[in-house]
Formats: C-alpha cells, structure tokens, sequence
C-alpha cells in the first residue's frame, strides 16, 4: 500500500528524484522508526510521516518523523552535530544527565556557555524553556574591555528584555533549536550574508530533555531561550527555583528572551 511519506522539494532537491519516489513508494522506506524529533515509534503506512535530511560538510543523514512533530526539511549542521545525531539516533551515545547544563564555547572566543531545559507555565500552559548562561562575562569580538556585553549583543540579534516572565517571548526570525532523535543538539542562527544557519551553541555530547519537555515541545513547536549573564540565574535543582531565578534576573533587568521555532521550521 502507499506509505503516508512526505518529501519536501528541498529534500527532493537533495537525494534526487529517483531516491525520492523509492522512498515514496515503499522501496527504501522504513517500515517503523522512531521519530527524529520525539522519538517515539512511528508507522509510515497508518501515519502522515516526514523526511528529515541533515547535511554536514561531508555526511547526509536521512531521518524520519512524524509530521505533525516537524515537517519535511533540510537541517544543515556541522559534521561533528551530524555525528553526534547519528549516535543518538542508533543509540550509540550516552545521554547527558537530565537538568544539567552542556557547556560549549561560542564560535570564535573563549567564553563558556551553559544551558539548562525546563518547563515554564505562562498563561496556565506549560512551555518548553532553554535557559542560557554563560560562565564568565561575554567581550564584545574585538574588545579587550572588562565589561559584559553578553545581553546587548543578544539584543542586537533580535533577544528582548524581559520585565514580565508571564509574557510569552516574541519569535526570533532566523533563529531555531534543533532537537534530534528526542535531545537537543544545537540553537542555531542565522549565517552570514544571507547563508544557511550556523550554531550558535551545540552541544559537545547531545543533551537529554525530560518527556514533559518533548511532550510540551510537540504540542506548540517552539522553544522559549532565555538569557542572562554569569551569575544570574545558576543551577537550579528544581523548575519552581529555576522560575524564582529568571524572576529575579528580569526583575533586576539582567534578562533577554526569545521565542524559537524547532530547527527548519518556518518563522512567523
């Protein structure tokens, strides 16, 4: 019977319009597969199914989901997020410690940053939440300042700061989280000049999320970044202390959020 597949015409573009009808009439197809985004089981012949092609500098992975998690796209990532998301989705990774922070270091500096997940309720709705810190304060590129300018350079990205945590961030065009086979492997933004996305964090080792965290993530297809300088928010044990944090920080005016869609995604 024909399988509920979806190839988009840049994955068409992609794999070539022999693979596509392959993949299209059952031929290279799975017969099951665990959704790339929340990585439960999926059936192409009962369920509307979408292909997944992530592309590194050398390696295209194609992966499958449920289309009602994320729609057929292309999703370029470096080589080492390719193989890291090849890990975790045949299982050969060993997944980070639920609540903990994946630090990594921002292109081009020595700054550190780290992010937690959570869930965050506003308007009686549970939302899917990063919280991003760094571990020492962020130099302008070019300044040998002692200042920290990690929040104006979000700012100038298009972050706003936050005053009410119970406001919903706006979204951020350009900009999204990539979740593979149910853990989060990068936030990437824009490129340069008009050019694919680029992380802007990825993790060393992909970072599990909580099932209420995939749960939330699937139903509004977009994840809330917070951001606020070393010091602002720390590791909190527990999301009710966590929200306690990002109250302070906005209260104090050291907080800047955005909204993003999952990685390819379209803006609004």
């Amino acid at each position: 019977m024909p399988r509920m597949l979806d190839v988009s015409d840049e994955v068409r573009a992609e794999i070539g319009d022999e693979e596509a009808d392959r993949l299209l009439v059952g031929d290279d197809a799975p017969r099951s597969y665990d959704c790339t985004s929340c990585r439960t089981p999926g059936d192409p012949e009962n369920e509307r199914t979408s292909t997944v092609l992530f592309v590194g500098e050398e390696t295209a992975v194609l992966a499958f989901a449920h289309a009602a998690c994320i729609p057929s796209q292309v999703v370029s990532v470096s080589e080492e997020q390719l193989q890291g998301a090849v890990r975790s989705i045949t299982g050969d990774s060993p997944a980070a410690p639920e609540g903990t922070a994946a630090p990594q270091n921002m292109p081009g500096g020595q700054a550190v940053l780290g992010i937690t997940s959570g869930l965050v309720l506003i308007g009686g709705e549970l939302h899917p939440a990063l919280v991003v810190e760094p571990t020492a304060p962020i130099a302008r590129p070019g300044s040998d300042g002692p200042g920290d300018d990690f929040l104006p350079l979000l700012i100038e990205q298009g972050f706003i700061p936050v005053t009410d945590t119970s406001e919903l961030p706006t979204l951020l065009g350009g900009w999204s989280v990539l979740l593979a086979a149910g853990q989060l492997h990068a936030v990437l933004q824009p490129g340069a000049e008009g050019g694919g996305q680029v992380a802007w964090w990825q993790a060393h080792q992909a970072l599990s999320v909580t099932e209420g965290w995939r749960t939330a993530v699937n139903k509004t297809q977009r994840v809330l970044v917070y951001a606020a300088p070393v010091g602002s928010i720390g590791q909190q044990p527990r999301e009710d202390l966590l929200r306690d944090a990002l109250d302070k920080a906005a209260a104090a005016g050291k907080l800047v959020a955005a909204a993003m869609p999952l990685a390819g995604t379209p803006g609004a």
